[in-house]
């Protein structure tokens, strides 16, 4: 009790479902997929920062490695004639042989474009992220980006904290900007949840958002109403 959770990690089952979807015959395989899982993200989150990538999904096969990219600028990942993602496919398979013992598959990237941004957390983190490393005011991104994400109409509350060295100051404290409402214990709310860090001469910030975009019902109680 009293514990603070991953709103993702809180929900898989109920309404979420798994990134990483693979079985594993052995333990020793199931350690390598997940040290190959790390690393593709790892270095995807590096390398697509500002490409206002949602979310990174894996899936497994016998012949290849899946990779499942949504985000709502595919032509920035896709490049000029594709050239883009297939540098990106090579980089990867790359990365995978760094991986002791890892999985020597081929790799297949697909890319998913994602509607109506402003209402996907890792989005709405990266504005934010962008404005403070334009030395804007945290304040006024903090509200410019809670406002344009309320505009959106499946959007029901927002919740954006940020905590560094705001403005410059010599302690660090975190400050907070909230509209609507965020049930952050109702397992049936769908809440959208994203980390990221802004990096600024006198050190990172690190930026949280919480988005509420309703509640998913079963077809059960969708009849039901």
């Amino acid at each position: 009790m009293t514990h603070t959770v991953h709103p993702y990690a809180h929900r898989l089952g109920v309404i979420r479902d798994w990134k990483s979807r693979w079985f594993a015959k052995t333990p020793r395989e199931y350690r390598q997929n997940v040290m190959a899982d790390a690393a593709i993200r790892r270095f995807l989150k590096k390398r697509l920062r500002g490409h206002y990538v949602t979310s990174v999904e894996i899936e497994r096969s016998e012949k290849y490695i899946r990779v499942l990219i949504k985000t709502s600028r595919p032509g920035l990942v896709i490049g000029r004639g594709g050239e883009g993602s297939t540098k990106l496919t090579k980089e990867i398979e790359k990365i995978l042989r760094t991986v002791p013992g890892g999985p020597h598959k081929a790799v297949r990237i697909d890319i998913e474009e994602v509607r109506s941004p402003e209402s996907q957390a890792p989005v709405v983190a990266y504005m934010v992220a962008e404005g403070l490393e334009k030395r804007q005011a945290f304040r006024r991104v903090l509200k410019q980006a809670a406002e344009k994400t309320m505009a959106n109409r499946d959007v029901e509350g927002v919740r954006i904290a940020v905590a560094g060295r705001l403005g410059g100051a010599e302690m660090s404290r975190t400050e907070e900007i909230k509209k609507g409402r965020v049930p952050l214990q109702t397992l049936r709310a769908d809440i959208d949840f994203a980390r990221e860090e802004a990096f600024l001469p006198y050190g990172k910030i690190g930026i949280k958002v919480w988005i509420y975009r309703g509640e998913i019902f079963s077809d059960k109680q969708k009849a039901k109403k």
